[in-house]
Parts: structure tokens; C-alpha cells; sequence
């Protein structure tokens, strides 16, 4: 496909943020939504971008998104939903916190907290948290992954298989109509089955683009979790899993009701 120069640099945005919005796009060439709309169909026809609501992003594959453009989705959203996670778990707990940028900003919600226990593989929560005299920070041992500063592999699986804590709070890359919890990296996903398996409650927090996406490894399913945090839950199917199994929807910014 020949791209235009505006058509190459809406990939090159996509591919640096992570996805790209209509309204966005059009203020920032200065064009009508319906010229941004129709470049967004041709880049989405031609595979090289895939449509979300109101916008596009890069297609979901084998790998994630990188880092930075991870921290730049739905950041006000993500924030959010770490304010309203921080508030279910009491100070005294124990938890685990997951590697990826939704957990970093619980992480970031629980500075004020105090007297409790974090367990993680996520290196970028141990150097935000290890500040706080009133937070004891344990940190895995591993393969530190150098695109995010995750700890994964065996090592990082039997350290955690030595605690059983009171809260784990889990991130997922992508969340499948059938209530599948996906990722990307199978290292990954052991440690978070592992997470799973030896928490009390277990807190699933994921922005509501995780809807929009897909991954090849299956962490496990929705019913394998107390509670999920999300800013908007836009699938029918999600909400009567949530009913079925007694998880606690939570979402922090909810469609009002038509």
C-alpha cells in the first residue's frame, strides 16, 4: 500500500502511542473527522493499522506493544483504576502486584498506605514503593526482561510459591469474550498463574482497550479472580461473568445509562 505523508504519520503515532483517535488526528492536521475516517479505513483494510472505537491501533500479534506507548494508553484511565484498587486493600495487608503499567499505577496509589508487605516482580513498582519506610518491598529473583523491567521465568515462579499473601493485584494484555485473561510472554504467565494460585483475593485491573486486543497466552479466566477494576466494561458477555462467578465489577468511569 502507498501511504500518504499524513497516512505515515498516523502509523508512525499509532506505533509510538499505542493507538491513534479520530478527534486527535483531525485537530492535529487540521482536517475533517470523515478525511481522518477514511484514512484510518485504509490503513485498517490494508492490515496495517486494526479499528477500536474512535480511533485505530497497531494489530495485535505475538508481541506487545512496546513500553512507553503501553504507559501512554488510556493513561488517566489506568490511574484511575489504580486510585480505586488502592482503596480495597487496607493497610497491615499482604499483596503481590504484577508486572505491567496498569499494576504500576496501583503501585502509585499506594504510597500513603502504611504497615504493609508488597511482593512483586515488577521492578519498576520495588523503586517506586522502596521510598516508603512504612512499606516493606520484596522483590523476585530472575530474568529481568529489559523492555519493562519484568522479572519472569522459573526462578521468579518458585520465589513466589514460597508466600501466601492477602491481595494480588494482576494485569492482562487482553481480555477474550469468553472471559480469557491473555498475555504475550508464556515466562510471564507463569509467574502471574503462580500469583493467582496463592492469593487470597486477587484483583484484576485492566483498562477497557484490553477489550479491543488479543494475545496467544492464556493467564486463565475471569472466574479465577474476586474483583476486576476497569474504567468501562463495553461487553455483555464480560458483565454475566462477573454475575455467574461472584467477581465484583468495578468500573471508575461507567457509561451513564441510557
Amino acid at each position: 500500500m502507498f501511504l500518504s505523508d499524513r497516512q505515515a504519520e498516523i502509523v508512525a503515532i499509532a506505533k509510538s502511542n499505542g493507538r491513534v483517535l479520530v478527534e486527535e488526528l483531525a485537530s492535529r492536521f487540521s482536517v475533517t473527522r470523515q478525511t481522518i475516517r477514511k484514512d484510518l479505513n485504509d490503513l485498517c483494510d490494508a492490515q496495517v493499522l486494526m479499528r477500536i472505537h474512535g480511533g485505530a491501533t497497531v494489530p495485535s500479534g505475538t508481541e506487545n506493544v512496546k513500553y512507553e506507548a503501553r504507559r501512554q494508553i488510556a493513561a488517566s484511565e489506568k490511574q484511575a483504576i489504580g486510585i480505586a484498587a488502592a482503596k480495597l486493600i487496607p493497610s497491615g495487608a499482604s499483596l503481590f502486584i504484577n508486572i505491567g503499567t496498569t499494576t504500576e499505577a496501583v503501585g502509585d496509589a499506594l504510597a500513603n498506605h502504611h504497615e504493609f508487605m508488597v511482593i512483586t516482580n515488577n521492578i519498576n513498582v520495588a523503586n517506586r514503593l522502596r521510598v516508603f519506610p512504612s512499606i516493606e518491598v520484596v522483590i523476585a529473583g530472575g530474568v529481568v526482561r529489559g523492555s519493562d523491567g519484568g522479572i519472569v521465568g522459573e526462578a521468579a515462579v518458585d520465589f513466589i510459591r514460597q508466600f501466601k499473601v492477602d491481595y494480588a493485584v494482576i494485569g492482562a494484555s487482553a481480555i477474550d469474550m469468553d472471559g480469557a485473561l491473555l498475555d504475550y510472554d508464556f515466562r510471564e504467565v507463569k509467574v502471574a498463574q503462580a500469583i493467582i494460585a496463592n492469593a487470597r483475593h486477587v484483583i484484576l485491573v485492566a483498562d477497557s482497550t484490553k477489550f479491543e486486543r488479543t494475545a496467544p497466552v492464556r493467564i486463565g479466566q475471569l472466574s479465577q479472580v474476586h474483583t476486576f477494576i476497569t474504567d468501562h466494561c463495553p461487553l455483555p458477555s464480560i458483565r454475566n461473568l462477573c454475575l455467574e462467578n461472584n467477581v465484583k465489577l468495578i468500573e471508575t468511569n461507567a457509561a451513564p445509562a441510557e
